[in-house]
């Protein structure tokens, strides 16, 4: 009887150790998965160029050539394109989201009329491109792959992506198209300029007192200095809406 009574008590004190044991493993391992998540008080990431010198050469060449367009940088093809059926959004997102390429032509309403990869030291791999070639072609926008030194002339790559009768632009009509974008990019910067200096003039000075009250405002309840933990991880709570899963214009119609 003794025997039994110390073989139960093993088994037991085996089996709450064991239990014990497992709770703590959690315990570690959602607390190592919180601290992850949390913004660190100095992040160890330093600011860097959006282009190299190469990318920078090309860029100037295509804001000269598509002066009556806007030439943007490595943005996803993502951004200029939406799911045909909402259910299988999240599979061409989860497929397309690093897609992207060099340059994107888009007109003043924000449709995109070409892209333009630039080769660079490793080249572009076949897949890489003919995704694009098939992607790009049955979205009715043109795809264009050149490299920094040989670079096609403004008629050629004008007339392509946007045909020959808009390619063939008026140089007085060019002059005066890009006059009027330099006074509308003046005039934004001025306006930025203007929205800055109000904001930084209608806050006030943090104090103590301050960082401890939540505000009304912003139903903050977090110190403004703490490292607080984010819910779900960057990728969910810290992005905005997504406009490739969820489109963000309400309106039914295009502005006039």
């Amino acid at each position: 009887m003794n025997q039994i009574t110390d073989w139960l008590l093993i088994a037991v004190t085996t089996m709450v150790g064991m239990a014990l044991g497992a709770l703590l493993c959690l315990y570690v391992t959602r607390r190592v998965a919180r601290k992850r998540r949390m913004i660190p008080k100095r992040w160890p990431l330093n600011p860097r160029v959006l282009a190299n010198s190469q990318e920078r050469k090309v860029w100037r060449w295509l804001c000269q050539t598509f002066f009556d367009h806007h030439v943007m940088i490595k943005i996803p093809v993502i951004r200029f394109m939406l799911p045909r059926t909402k259910e299988e959004g999240l599979h061409w997102y989860k497929l397309l989201g690093g897609v992207y390429c060099t340059f994107t032509i888009c007109r003043s309403d924000g449709r995109v009329v070409g892209c333009v990869d630039l080769l660079g030291p490793n080249g572009l791999s076949r897949s890489n491109r003919h995704l694009k070639q098939t992607l790009l072609l049955q979205c009715g926008i043109s795809y264009w792959v050149m490299e920094p030194d040989g670079l096609p002339t403004a008629q050629e790559i004008r007339t392509e992506f946007l045909g020959e009768a808009a390619a063939s632009a008026n140089p007085t009509q060019r002059e005066r198209d890009g006059a009027k974008i330099d006074a509308t990019r003046q005039n934004l910067s001025a306006a930025l300029e203007r929205q800055r200096r109000s904001r930084s003039s209608g806050f006030a000075p943090l104090t103590a007192e301050s960082r401890r009250k939540p505000t009304a405002e912003h139903g903050n309840t977090q110190p403004a200095d703490s490292n607080f933990p984010m819910s779900t991880g960057f990728g969910t709570s810290w992005q905005q809406q997504n406009s490739f899963l969820t489109p963000l214009d309400s309106r039914r119609a295009e502005l006039r």
